[in-house]
């Protein structure tokens, strides 16, 4: 089906045709169909095994040694380490490719928008990066094959190789505060823009899901892409039920010709 055959699809890529800066937000639906599995959704690794949760919480994270020891198996076995990018991502790199595109918030922690080919000077990491670890005594990152070098020798909790302390890779986990220069270009990025593109997100954590109320706030115009219903449906110009990757690549087919 064109965008023309399908009003809301057509009425999306409108308005992402007639705006000179759009903003992109985008969840862990943009990465389902390149193999990495959402959280929350019906098949989320939080949805079928809610103790998987404690794993990404900051607190138990840093008291119990097995939490850290679980986590580490965890990664290692990642489908990250396998997943391409789809779609979803080339088709922001497309739109990226328009002259459009001013910043790519990412709750994504794949680095698979770099990897399609956006600039990653227009990445925004809001949830950080799996493919760095980071101590959280001394702050000092190494890439995260380094870590997972050691585990694969036997280390199975390795401390920072610098001053010991608890390493964990560089995404935020909950009870941890995003880091202040990448929280303040979320919150400018959706004020600048004309039309805020959320895509493959719920759109329930916080503040990610804020730069919605911002954007709209400033008199953006807000597109939601999801498979399932948003808390901000109600907020949006325009809503699209469906995959992001069949959806999004008919949005911006039309911007590069």
């Amino acid at each position: 089906m064109s965008a023309d055959e399908d009003p809301d699809i057509a009425r999306a890529a409108d308005l992402l045709g007639r705006a000179e800066r759009v903003t992109v937000l985008t969840g862990a639906g943009v990465s389902t169909d390149s193999g990495i599995p959402d959280f929350r959704g019906p098949q989320g690794v939080w949805t079928r095994n809610p103790a998987a949760e404690r794993l990404s919480t900051l607190q138990a994270y840093v008291e119990d040694p097995e939490v850290r020891r679980e986590a580490w198996r965890q990664r290692a076995v990642h489908p990250i380490w396998d997943a391409r990018p789809g779609a979803a991502h080339a088709a922001l790199v497309d739109l990226e490719r328009s002259g459009r595109l001013v910043a790519l918030l990412t709750q994504n922690i794949d680095e698979l928008h770099q990897a399609a080919g956006s600039s990653p000077d227009l990445v925004v990491e809001l949830h950080g990066t799996m493919h760095h670890t980071q101590c959280l005594s001394c702050g000092a990152r190494a890439p995260m094959g380094e870590a997972l070098a050691r585990v694969a020798a036997g280390e199975d909790d390795p401390p920072c190789p610098r001053c010991g302390g608890v390493l964990k890779s560089a995404t935020i986990s909950f009870g941890q505060a995003l880091d202040a220069g990448v929280l303040m270009r979320a919150r400018r990025a959706p004020v600048d823009a004309d039309v805020l593109l959320a895509a493959g997100t719920s759109l329930g954590v916080h503040p990610a899901a804020g730069v919605v109320d911002l954007a709209a706030a400033a008199g953006a115009a807000v597109v939601i892409v999801n498979a399932e219903p948003t808390p901000y449906d109600d907020v949006a110009t325009v809503v699209l039920r469906g995959g992001v990757s069949g959806i999004l690549p008919r949005l911006v087919r039309d911007l590069t010709g």
